[in-house]
């Protein structure tokens, strides 16, 4: 059995959640410099590199909505800790977002609507699996793109076309307020609860990775082509670049129902992946 001191987990964590929310991700980053886009476009795209390097270099925040927490933990069987996993993890999110003056986005109720004062509590999904593993997946996930997101459980008989119908739609009619070029993921299957949280799970891909399965990875090339061509472009001014990549998870389901899920995320998708 192998045990995990917190104050570890508390600092590593901590650390990270100031780390995603100043440095931007190298492949967006990458995307940013190098898109194939007309003079203005790139020029909104040129905002956006020198916004990532003031953020990285002064240590200040990418965006001024520094997310709600989200926490994806795999935990093996051969894992003890010192405490509950769950306060530990939010006293890593107390830590982090206090310490880097990160805005405290959280309410304890949603129509109370009165804040926490430190982005507590955290959003955590536990994953139990063989061995002596730990990791924490972590997202700080922006009100904007979050609120864009959509669920809807389709019939069997709606098929790919339903699926790319739904996004297409989804982002024509909002897709211009999350912050574009966005990156989208979307879930296919499982049930009400799955489907969301295996969309979510999507945006931890890097760019460019497509689903092992064929007919996934032509579903992904098709859903990026047909949403950069609604032309919104780079924050929502007009242009090719809406959507950076598309990724698609699938999940076994009832023969009745066939739910899909998108969760956008927005050109500063902030992610990271802490293993110890």
């Amino acid at each position: 059995m192998r045990k995990i001191d917190s104050k570890l987990i508390i600092d590593k964590l901590a650390q990270s959640l100031a780390d995603i929310n100043f440095t931007i991700d190298k492949g967006i980053l990458g995307c940013f410099q190098q898109a194939n886009v007309e003079t203005k476009e790139k020029e909104f795209l040129n905002i956006l590199v020198e916004n990532a390097e003031i953020a990285d270099a002064k240590k200040i925040a990418l965006c001024q909505d520094t997310g709600i927490v989200v926490v994806f933990a795999k935990v093996g069987k051969d894992v003890s800790f010192d405490g509950d996993l769950r306060v530990i993890i939010n006293e890593a999110v107390k830590k982090g977002y206090e310490e880097n003056n990160l805005r405290k986005s959280v309410v304890a109720d949603p129509l109370d609507r009165k804040n926490t004062g430190d982005n507590t509590p955290a959003i955590i999904h536990m994953e139990l699996v063989d061995g002596d593993v730990f990791e924490l997946a972590v997202m700080a996930k922006g009100g904007g793109s979050e609120n864009v997101s959509v669920l809807e459980m389709m019939s069997p008989a709606d098929g790919e076309q339903g699926i790319v119908d739904l996004v297409v739609n989804r982002i024509r009619e909002k897709g211009a307020n999350c912050c574009p070029p966005l990156i989208l993921g979307i879930g296919v299957g499982g049930n009400f609860e799955k489907v969301a949280m295996i969309s979510k799970k999507a945006l931890f891909r890097e760019l460019g990775q497509r689903n092992p399965n064929s007919r996934y990875a032509a579903l992904e090339e098709r859903i990026l082509k047909e949403v950069n061509d609604l032309g919104i472009g780079v924050g929502g001014f007009g242009g090719k670049l809406t959507v950076m990549d598309v990724f698609i998870e699938a999940s076994p389901c009832h023969i009745a129902s066939m739910p899909v899920a998108l969760n956008v995320g927005c050109h500063s998708t902030r992610h990271a992946v802490i293993k110890l």
